[in-house]
């Protein structure tokens, strides 16, 4: 299964989106209006131009979501299997939390950064997310030398990139 992001307009991206009605996308806007397309499926994308994601690992669907994060993570070619290995053994708690929807590890086809993306109800869903035990007790490992964030497999920092889900 693949996940293919392209960027655009709203206006652009809605279109499309309309056009491919039977098609699982979902249309995400941030901030400075900056807006992307989600195009999740088994064969080749719609899209003309974006990036292509192998998804290793998935839990729910994107029908509820209000809500999106996508934490980028640059990895070197050294790094991915170490990377791949450390997230496949992940506690995979987050499924459990209120006000979880969906959540996406993404392999890049032609890029170094993966994208791990969780959808949420909303905003507060996933801000509660981050002040619980089960967060603390994922990311329990951070720092460590058993943690996913050991420094020499990432060229560049990570970043987050938040967004609201566009229900039509």
């Amino acid at each position: 299964m693949n996940l293919y992001i392209t960027y655009g307009t709203y206006e652009f991206l809605s279109r499309i989106k309309d056009q491919y009605e039977n098609e699982t996308m979902l249309l995400l806007t941030g901030e400075e209006d900056r807006a992307m397309l989600l195009h999740e499926g088994k064969g080749e994308t719609v899209f003309k131009e974006g990036n292509t994601y192998e998804i290793l690992d998935q839990a729910g669907d994107f029908n509820s979501a209000g809500f999106a994060v996508l934490n980028n993570i640059p990895v070197s070619d050294e790094g991915r299997s170490i990377f791949e290995y450390r997230f496949s053994q992940r506690a995979k708690q987050i499924e459990n939390e209120p006000g979880f929807n969906a959540i996406r590890v993404l392999r890049p086809k032609n890029n170094d950064t993966y994208i791990i993306v969780t959808l949420w109800d909303d905003e507060q869903s996933f801000l509660n997310w981050q002040t619980s035990k089960a967060y603390e007790n994922t990311h329990r490992t951070r720092g460590t030398s058993e943690g996913i964030d050991q420094p020499s497999i990432f060229p560049r920092p990570s970043y987050v990139t938040k967004y609201t889900v566009i229900k039509e």
